[in-house]
């Protein structure tokens, strides 16, 4: 059974097209990534799944309940976790999941011991009696993530949990999207961070300009480039004109920039790094370091989408911060 299922699902603002009829379904107990860069189309989509927009055109079918045109029809099934907190800085952690527990409909007693389950649960007990406005980055986002399921929800939509927080938060936050996961919650994931898609997700879709570009399981999107022969060189030079002049010297060979100062260098046989320095430094590029990598997710994306995954991550952390 499919937890969500849109069709045709199209949306515009002014002139400009956000959602270009946008076909999928998730699968009932599945953590499914939604990638694209800024500007594809990635919040406008969960805002119409989550009832905060209405789409001009298409279906969404969210447990089963048709939300077409009652778009907050399935909202006790969901709990949904924006990138920027909707939570009150002026409440404590402890008052502000009892609030949103309470909009759910919870008793009294029910949302006081699921508020206390939560905050020992994201490690948040000493600070419960602390205002939000308080909370440092890490645990702000960790209490918007306790408001989102506070009521158990069957589908989780969360964008860009782990944006503009440290490491160790970032880390515990995974492992609890992670055990959400196993115990059936159907999760839906926007983020900037490639490698964190491919740890988490079962099925990735690739969104560009409003359009969905591919679909697949993370294995099935990585095998083919894994079987390639990846060696990565720093520049520090300007490469702009590099791929289509030693494309002709090295035939074999595929040349990529995904940032300045970047070359990927691709092969379906273990790549001979001297011969490929030599001619480089014979056109005056000052070679920094070369090494041999393992393919990722992040290569898929470059490849599908053009946009380099550290360009994306740049962007993102301008406006929320250092991961």
């Amino acid at each position: 059974m499919h937890a969500i299922t849109i069709t045709g699902l199209t949306k515009r603002f002014a002139d400009i097209q956000a959602v270009s009829g946008i076909d999928f379904s998730v699968d009932k107990g599945e953590l499914f990534g939604f990638l694209g860069p800024n500007g594809a189309g990635k919040t406008t989509t969960i805002n119409m799944l989550t009832g905060l927009a209405r789409p001009d055109s298409g279906m969404i079918h969210i447990g089963g309940i048709d939300c077409t045109k009652t778009p907050r029809a399935a909202q006790h099934l969901i709990g949904v976790v924006p990138d920027e907190s909707n939570l009150y800085p002026e409440l404590t952690g402890f008052d502000n999941l009892c609030f949103c527990a309470a909009l759910y409909g919870m008793g009294r007693s029910e949302r006081q011991s699921r508020a206390r389950e939560l905050l020992s649960t994201f490690d948040l007990t000493k600070a419960a009696e602390r205002k939000f406005g308080g909370y440092s980055k890490g645990m702000k986002r960790k209490l918007t993530i306790a408001a989102g399921i506070i009521h158990n929800p069957k589908i989780l939509f969360l964008d860009e949990p782990t944006t503009g927080i440290d490491v160790a938060s970032a880390r515990q936050l995974r492992q609890l999207i992670n055990d959400l996961h196993e115990n059936g919650t159907t999760i839906f994931l926007t983020t900037h961070y490639i490698e964190e898609a491919e740890r988490l997700c079962d099925r990735i879709a690739f969104i560009m300009s409003g359009r969905i570009v591919r679909i697949d399981t993370v294995s099935n999107l990585v095998q083919p480039i894994r079987e390639k022969h990846v060696i990565q060189i720093a520049c520090s030079n300007h490469l702009d004109d590099l791929p289509e002049r030693l494309g002709k010297t090295f035939p074999g060979l595929e040349f990529i920039i995904p940032q300045q100062g970047v070359i990927r260098v691709e092969a379906d046989e273990p790549v001979r790094v001297g011969p490929l320095i030599r001619i480089l430094e014979d056109q005056g590029v000052e070679v920094t370091e070369a090494r041999k990598i393992r393919p990722s997710l992040e290569d898929v994306f470059i490849k599908i989408t053009g946009v380099a995954a550290e360009t994306m991550r740049k962007e993102k952390e301008k406006m929320g911060g250092t991961p």
